[in-house]
């Protein structure tokens, strides 16, 4: 097939249609990350009219990792109108687990089948596909660590598994699709992106860090044109400069039309920050997602110097809140997150003109998340009764931010032996060695094999491996090199304490019953 550069392997005829038909129309002129060309195209636009407003999304599905907002959520939120979202956090490693467990409705094997790049396809049922399953006991294969320069192989599994995601949860209805990435995991970001953009992805939200480029990413990858990112390395010369860079031409030979641009909501916890990029973004921000510190999973640390509560948590301030009214000065839309499960939220943020919420505590919870069905069923169980603990974890994660951790009793965590291992290494930090060589470490792996590397013991102390607890999470565990299991670690936001009041006596719920719970009185803001 012209066009691939797959020897005899071709792309389905239909597969390469709807790529066309999802690339048509909507490219704009690249910008240039190089000379920051069209920075601060924000800075023209005017609030939004009650016309613009009404064609945004009010309820967006929170980006939960890894694999928590899975496609089958994203689909089913999108189904009722607003915006579902998967995560793009371990994706890959997250797919081809999936696929080593025997694909269950094959719905992976689905999504693969319309992948345009025949020979990435080919290769992951090859490598990963086992129909009957793992054996009992057997661990996981491994991919490969993801580094500054990899083979185009490996970026077109980050691709495919990305597009997969994408194009499953887009099935079926015409409502928009984002995807959620972490600033902090840079390594896998551009392939990410544009592995989301081939299934035409409708957004992109990242937070966890300064997302100051990516804007200006997405205007390239969409024409197919190479994008690079700076690359944060630690003990890198001041005079010097890294890069991360993805050419999509390595992927084809002819490549196909341009691709849809989607829209770039940054999630920031900060008047600061969120004007800097509206003005000084590579490229333009379409809007923002305005996050507080009760939301789930990672959470912008305190602004000045550290205090802790009884508990050991850090403690946010009058400082830490967002002023909506200077957001909305700069004249984008926005979405207010954390706490906002309830729908006087709702209504609250719209008369403080916001287009909207986005939610993630009650999504995490509903039927078609992608929780593991006992963690799931246990946390609920206790939450009903009040018997669960959201504990702001200042030291758990290896990025260094603070993140929700959930509490109960049931959890098969307490009491685990969790071995000190990065096998999968999304959280790695890169360093400038000795010699002039980037290495990589991480807080969460052995001690010795940290300090070795540069690093501080007391770095190293209270962390835990978030890669493989999240995996474990959605029920992919690792088995550990002495036969246990990874447990879990399980994240959440702290209306998980009321969610009693929602579940009305229920053991379960839907998507679609969160979505109507939210607009019950809706109104005009």
């Amino acid at each position: 097939m012209p066009g691939l550069r797959c020897g005899s392997s071709r792309a389905s005829p239909f597969a390469l249609a709807w790529l066309r038909n999802r690339s048509r129309g909507s490219m704009k002129k690249p910008l240039s990350i190089a000379t920051g060309e069209g920075a601060g195209a924000a800075r023209q636009r005017s609030t939004p009219s009650i016309e613009e407003r009404s064609t945004l999304p009010l309820i967006i599905q929170g980006g939960m990792g890894a694999a928590v907002s899975n496609w089958q959520l994203a689909n089913a939120v999108a189904r009722t109108g607003q915006m579902g979202v998967v995560s793009g956090t371990g994706i890959d490693t997250v797919f081809v687990r999936r696929l080593q467990d025997g694909d269950r409705g094959g719905h992976m094997r689905r999504g693969i089948e319309q992948f345009p790049i025949r020979r990435a396809a080919d290769e992951a049922i090859r490598r990963y596909y086992r129909p009957e399953g793992r054996a009992p006991g057997e661990p996981y294969t491994m991919l490969p660590l993801y580094r500054q320069v990899v083979a185009p192989a490996r970026q077109e599994l980050t691709m495919l598994a990305t597009f997969v995601e994408v194009f499953l949860a887009k099935e079926g209805h015409d409502a928009p699709v984002g995807i959620n990435l972490l600033t902090k995991v840079q390594l896998l970001t551009l392939p990410t992106l544009y592995g989301a953009m081939l299934a035409g992805v409708d957004y992109v939200l990242m937070g966890a860090g300064i997302p100051r480029e990516i804007a200006g990413a997405l205007d390239l990858l969409a024409g197919h044109h190479p994008a690079r990112l700076r690359f944060d390395v630690e003990g890198l010369p001041s005079d010097a400069v890294e890069y991360l860079e993805f050419d999509p031409s390595a992927h084809w030979e002819t490549p196909p039309a341009p691709l849809a641009r989607p829209k770039f909501l940054p999630i920031v916890a900060s008047n600061s920050l969120a004007k800097m990029l509206a003005r000084k973004a590579i490229g333009q921000v379409d809007g923002f997602v305005i996050e507080g510190p009760t939301a789930g999973g990672h959470n912008a640390p305190p602004r000045g110097e550290p205090r802790f509560n009884e508990r050991g948590e850090p403690i946010y301030s009058e400082c830490d809140e967002v002023d909506l009214a200077k957001i909305r000065e700069l004249g984008l839309p926005f979405w207010v997150a954390g706490g906002t499960g309830h729908p006087e939220r709702l209504v609250a943020a719209r008369k403080a003109g916001a287009a909207g919420v986005q939610v993630g505590t009650l999504f995490a919870f509903c039927d078609e998340s992608g929780l593991a069905e006992p963690i799931k069923r246990s946390v609920l169980a206790h939450a009903a009764r009040g018997e669960v603990d959201v504990r702001t974890e200042p030291r758990v994660s290896p990025t260094g931010f603070p993140i929700k951790v959930v509490e109960w009793a049931e959890n098969p965590a307490v009491g685990a032996t969790r071995e000190r291992i990065c096998d999968m290494g999304y959280l790695r930090v890169a360093f400038m060695t000795a010699d002039g060589k980037v290495d990589y470490r991480c807080p969460s792996e052995p001690e010795a094999a940290y300090v070795k590397k540069g690093g501080k013991m007391e770095d190293t102390i209270g962390r835990q491996c978030l890669c493989n607890a999240l995996l474990s999470v959605i029920g992919h565990p690792q088995i550990n090199t002495n036969g246990t299991v990874e447990p879990p670690i399980v994240t959440s936001g702290d209306d998980l304490a009321t969610i009693s009041g929602f579940l009305g006596g229920r053991t379960s719920y839907t998507a679609a019953d969160v979505v109507a719970y939210l607009l019950s009185c809706h109104c005009e803001g």
